[in-house]
């Protein structure tokens, strides 16, 4: 497989992701943490950091918006709901690996 071809894949699969979590509003970013050790603030902070290695100023702000489809606050007032006793526990223990 030629790079440019890789590359375009590896875009579109990131595409799809984005689409696949923006879609999944009931999947909480502490449970995605809990289990994977990754969440939609740490692409968008991985997106933030691809730009900066590009030479390009992204906003935090801004790279949120682009994985969550809408400004962030907004997200969490429309989606995020209250982590458990349960789930902010597992967070804690899992926290060194994050």
């Amino acid at each position: 497989m030629d790079e440019q071809t890789k590359l375009e894949l590896e875009a579109a699969v990131f595409r799809r992701l984005v689409e696949h979590l923006r879609n999944r509003t009931d999947v909480q970013n502490i449970d995605m943490m809990n289990l994977a050790g990754f969440c939609r603030n740490c692409l968008s902070n991985w997106y933030q950091d691809a730009a900066a290695d590009k030479g390009l100023d992204l906003e935090k702000a801004e790279a949120r918006e682009i994985v969550y489809g809408m400004p962030y606050d907004e997200w969490k007032s429309k989606y995020q709901t209250e982590a458990s006793a349960d789930q902010a526990t597992a967070f804690e223990k899992n926290r060194p690996q994050h």
